[in-house]
This record gives structure tokens, C-alpha cells and sequence, in this order.
């Protein structure tokens, strides 16, 4: 089978509202192996802060935050750390309150391949509204902890849409990591599809105002050992 291309992933979305994309193919739309900061890159979610929302329910999960702003002329520019918010209508579990998260490092918000996987979601996103001037980016590091008395929960909001326009979803790491697999969901509530971000650079493209979406909770494979999944998340909403 042939590797997608960036129209191919245009088509897909327009059609069905999501597309999953391998590993193999992902890092041929990044260039990858050009990519020669990855190891740092992907060695940051070793640093992210807890997220203290979560943790006050019992909930385990570290990250870090930070909002980009691109203009149709392709110009990608770092905007003054801010908190992130979501109406209740799209997270009935943290939804009105502004979330401060600890801001994603400066090394890393430069980095070639955070800058390299924006660039990749600008021009895909835009493609697919050429009408939008201005977008918000919002670009979230998540780490999932399981333990063998707790599974670790990638959305313990359930089944939801994140309210953005367009949505990318980047397997950086899974260690120790059992289950976890990705929902596609009509409005309606009807299952559309399914995968599981298993290996380095799988990711899955999203419609948000088209598609639900909504993840396993994950399990160690080893319950002795320490086990985590961490993924990219990057947003985009027309501004």
C-alpha cells in the first residue's frame, strides 16, 4: 500500500471526519529522519509537571501546556503562557475554570520537531479552511501513569469533542502500556472506528465538530514496573 499524502489525509477528514495514520507513514510526512533533536524532544515528557486538577479527584496524569497563534501568510509565533479552558459542554468534568498547567520549556516549544509537526498540522488544517486568517494552536504533553491498583485514564472525561476545529493526537512513547485504544463516536453516539496508538509517531486526525472521541483506560503489562503513555496533543480553532 502507498503512503498517504497530505491530500490524501485532507480527503480522508473531509470524508469520514477522522483519519489514523501509522507510524511509517507519519514520519514520512515529517521528514523524521531529519529530525535530529527528536530523542530531547520526546525525553521532555520525562519533565512534566502534575496535573493538579486531576490529582484532586485521584486521578494521575503529568503535563505541560502552551498556545502558538499562525496567520494565513504561515508565520507560527509562541503566545504569553495562559490558562486552558474548555465550557462545560465539551468537558462536564473540568469544564468553566481556567486550568493553569506548567508551560511547555522553551527548548522544547523551539524545538525542529515541535515546529516540524505544527508546520505539518498548519498546512493540513489550513488546506482544509482556506477562509480562516488566524488560528489558535493549543499544544498539550501528556503523560498517563498506570499502576497495578489504578489504570491510568487518557480521557477521564469520556467520550468527547474538545471544542477546536481540527485536532492531532502523536504517540511519542508507550512503556509498560496495555490497552488504551482510540473511539471514533457519531454525535449520535454511534462507534464510526477504532485503533490504538501502539508504536512511535502513530497519530490520529480529527474533525472536532464532526467526530467524538475518547480512549481506554490503560493497565501495566507488568504490574511491578513502572508504565505510562505519553502523547502530543495539538489543536487548532480558527481565531
Amino acid at each position: 500500500m502507498n503512503a498517504p499524502t497530505p491530500p490524501d489525509l485532507r480527503a480522508a477528514l473531509r470524508r469520514d471526519g477522522f483519519t489514523f495514520v501509522t507510524a511509517d507513514a507519519m514520519r514520512g510526512l515529517l521528514d523524521a529522519a531529519t529530525l535530529a533533536d527528536w530523542p530531547a524532544f520526546a525525553a521532555s515528557w520525562d519533565d512534566l509537571g502534575e496535573d493538579s486538577y486531576l490529582a484532586a479527584r485521584g486521578r494521575q496524569r503529568r503535563r505541560r501546556h502552551a498556545v502558538f497563534a499562525a496567520d494565513a501568510d504561515g508565520t507560527i509565533r509562541r503566545e504569553p503562557h495562559q490558562p486552558h479552558y474548555q465550557s462545560l459542554a465539551y468537558n462536564t468534568l473540568q469544564g468553566d475554570i481556567e486550568r493553569w498547567f506548567e508551560p511547555v520549556v522553551p527548548a522544547i516549544a523551539d524545538s525542529a520537531s515541535l515546529q516540524r509537526i505544527l508546520a505539518f498540522c498548519r498546512d493540513g488544517f489550513g488546506a482544509l479552511a482556506p477562509a480562516a486568517q488566524h488560528w489558535r494552536i493549543e499544544v498539550h504533553q501528556f503523560r498517563i501513569e498506570a499502576s497495578a491498583g489504578e489504570a491510568g485514564e487518557p480521557t477521564p472525561e469520556g467520550v468527547h469533542r474538545d471544542g477546536v476545529d481540527y485536532v492531532l493526537v502523536l504517540l511519542i512513547d508507550r512503556e509498560n502500556i496495555e490497552r488504551g485504544t482510540t473511539t471514533i463516536h457519531a454525535p449520535d453516539g454511534r462507534e464510526l472506528g477504532q485503533f490504538t496508538l501502539a508504536h512511535t509517531f502513530d497519530a490520529a486526525l480529527l474533525d472536532d465538530h464532526r467526530v467524538f472521541h475518547g480512549v481506554t483506560p490503560v493497565v501495566p503489562k507488568d504490574p511491578g514496573r513502572a508504565a505510562h503513555r505519553d502523547v502530543l496533543v495539538v489543536t487548532f480553532k480558527a481565531a
